[in-house]
């Protein structure tokens, strides 16, 4: 048996792009938080709406085509439902 090899069997798969998209969206809110407080109820329904989408689509379809698809759908649906708080 090699020692030197990693064994990936251990670590759920997942997990790093769970730890990438959670960093990311840190990343975002924090840098967000200068014009947190001016932006209208949509505009924070979409970021944050884009923001779980991703973080959904990435854990359900995979990929970056299911985390791009899944943010799209998230900023929508935040973006109506941020409307009806306007």
């Amino acid at each position: 048996m090699n020692m030197n090899a990693r064994n990936t069997e251990l670590r759920p798969k997942g997990l790093r792009a769970l730890a990438l998209a959670g960093a990311a969206s840190i990343a975002l809110l924090a840098g967000g938080c200068a014009t947190w407080d001016n932006m209208s109820s949509a505009d924070k329904g979409t970021a944050a709406g884009a923001v779980v989408g991703g973080v959904v689509g990435n854990s359900v379809g995979g990929g970056v085509l299911g985390t791009v698809g899944g943010a799209a759908v998230g900023g929508v649906i935040g973006r109506e439902v941020g409307k009806r708080n306007d």
